[in-house]
């Protein structure tokens, strides 16, 4: 038997869990994601594989990526192609697909990358490409550009992810799947094309209920952000032109058509089994936004293996030789001694510093208190608001002690409010510059997140309440004993004890924000709290790092995450018998 064929036989018998992403972040060197949503699918993906979950996933290939940043000294963003070489790092597979767009048919290859657990244990990912010469010329750049042009290409995108990815599954002979678990509603299609399944095997002219419930108790849902932006939506015209009036008249009859919009968060409420938010916080949010529906929470989690820096890594194999295997065990960082936890994290401030001076061209003091803030650069985020008061913040350096700021993010090529924002804090920084160093760094991505979240001294978060789903960019920073000083908002309401893992910026996360008193919190915490203790008591800060990792690295990752949407989301009636939920392991 052909090594494809092998590998097509043994997924067959394994994968019952079909994960749907839009964007994902498994390899630096494939562009494939823009940014949180990406990098938590990707970390998703990798704890299901060190779990040994029947998982596989599906994606597009974005042969263009996201896009590559530019920036002059003015802060003005312009933007590049991101272009790379699927041949280089995926496997072609034989079967093709096809679906229908705007009555044409649309043919699709895939490409596979394998993700490898700690055990060995394997998680197939596809990423689908129209790229074939079948296919018109219009029709081959569909999966090129993530969230790229205008509405009519994002829905047609949409169609050959959602629908798309489900033919590709039963081309490559996955018939029968547990859960088809959609992060975000990008995917939504893929619940017409199990309607139309489904509706083809009874025989019914159009989907009754029993079909929409049938589909229902095999679709997991979760929805990322409660910024209204993040929710797709395309007008009924537009979904007529590209899904054609039977296909659209389904999906009026599933609820989803709201105020004359294809609304595909609401497509993706209306047909899953199991929804919700990714922090206790997030889940109340989208219970409030969506009160029709029962949503829950899972608090999203980052892959410790993946986001250790190499220096911790090294110091958790010597102290907890089981971390990898089990991520629980981070809880036993407390026993590290103090000084061990501040060496690994002067290598990795070191490392994080060079390339700060190979990027930029610029020296900063390791010495020096570091913070950092980089995330997408979108207005709620107010990536301005710990400059928003130049005297006070080169006072509380003349009187306290050193600091610096390394910030990145991009903004979306359509966000004009966000390339703003990229201007503002340049112009901030200008007003402090001869007192506080302060670098932006361009065309933030996975590589230079590894070294921004480990190097830093602290993280620094600022979202406007209540619109931080969840954020895992501090879990990150956690995960090497980096602090976070940050709004009490998504992840962070669960994650923050006061002095213990870091620091809060006001003091209620029941609260609406207010700028003018979140900026002054922040600056006392700064100069009352956070630079004394790094700078007078280092001890003191060198706990508060270690409890970091211990309580926050121990629970705010991905395995755990996994393991709660087994046992909450996948696992239902139909496979409580099955034993590859009850242990999370593979069948031999």
């Amino acid at each position: 038997m052909s090594d494809y064929h092998s590998k097509n036989q043994e997924q067959k018998a394994q994968s019952v869990i079909a994960y749907f992403t839009m964007e994902v972040g498994i390899d630096p060197k494939m562009p494939t994601y823009s940014g949180g949503l990406g990098i938590l699918a990707g970390d998703t993906l990798r704890a299901a594989a060190d779990l040994g979950a029947p998982m596989i996933g599906m994606t597009l290939l974005h042969r263009k990526g996201y896009f590559r940043q530019h920036l002059d000294s003015n802060g003005n963003q312009s933007e590049s192609p991101s272009e790379w070489s699927p041949q280089e790092l995926l496997e072609p597979v034989e079967p093709r697909a096809a679906v229908t767009v705007e009555g044409r048919t649309v043919e699709i290859r895939a490409w596979r990358y394998a993700v490898q657990g700690i055990n060995g244990h394997v998680v197939p990912v596809y990423f689908l490409d129209t790229s074939l010469p079948e296919n018109s010329d219009w029709d081959r750049e569909l999966t090129d550009h993530l969230y790229g042009r205008d509405d009519h290409y994002r829905l047609c995108q949409e169609v050959v992810l959602g629908m798309g990815g489900i033919a590709m599954l039963r081309a490559l002979g996955c018939k029968e799947m547990q859960s088809y678990h959609m992060n975000e509603g990008h995917s939504a299609l893929l619940t017409l094309a199990l309607l139309e399944e489904y509706t083809r095997k009874s025989g019914s002219p159009t989907p009754t209920e029993v079909e929409k419930e049938a589909v229902r108790q095999h679709c997991v849902f979760t929805t990322h952000t409660p910024v209204p932006a993040g929710h797709d939506r395309f007008s009924l015209g537009l979904a007529r032109q590209v899904l054609g009036e039977e296909r659209v008249n389904t999906l009026t009859s599933a609820d989803c058509c709201v105020g004359g919009m294809l609304n595909m968060t609401h497509l993706a409420l209306s047909l899953s089994r199991y929804i919700n938010g990714v922090a206790m916080r997030h889940g109340q949010i989208s219970r409030d936004m969506y009160p029709s529906y029962p949503i829950n929470s899972i608090t999203n989690g980052v892959h410790a293996g993946t986001w250790a820096a190499v220096s911790f890594q090294r110091l958790y194999d010597s102290y907890i030789p089981e971390w990898r295997r089990d991520h629980h065990y981070l809880r036993y960082a407390i026993t590290i001694p103090l000084d061990e936890i501040r060496q690994a994290h002067a290598e990795a401030k070191r490392n994080l510093l060079a390339e700060v001076e190979r990027r930029a061209g610029i020296h900063l003091d390791p010495t020096a208190m570091t913070l950092g803030f980089a995330r997408r650069a979108s207005t709620y985020k107010r990536a301005d608001l710990l400059l928003s008061e130049p005297d006070r913040l080169k006072r509380i350096v003349r009187q306290v002690g050193p600091l610096q700021i390394i910030y990145g993010g991009k903004a979306h090529p359509r966000d004009e409010g966000g390339k703003d924002l990229i201007r503002r804090v340049l112009r901030a920084a200008a007003a402090v510059r001869d007192l506080v160093h302060i670098v932006y760094l361009e065309d933030y991505d996975m590589a230079l997140g590894h070294y921004l979240c480990a190097g830093v001294d602290l993280w620094v978060n600022t979202p406007q309440k209540p619109q931080e789903a969840s954020g895992t960019s501090g879990m990150k920073a956690a995960l090497n004993g980096v602090p976070s000083l940050s709004v009490l908002d998504g992840w962070w309401i669960e994650g923050h004890l006061e002095g213990v893992t870091g620091w809060s910026i006001g003091d209620s996360w029941r609260t609406a924000s207010v700028s003018a008193v979140e900026a002054a919190s922040l600056y006392d915490k700064l100069e009352y709290l956070i630079l004394p203790t790094f700078y007078r008591r280092p001890d003191a800060f060198a706990e508060i790092m270690r409890y970091a990792i211990a309580v926050n690295g121990s629970f705010f990752n991905a395995q755990r995450m996994v393991a709660q949407y087994v046992k909450n989301a996948y696992l239902h009636p139909a496979s409580e018998a099955d034993p590859i939920f009850r242990t999370g392991q593979r069948q031999d």
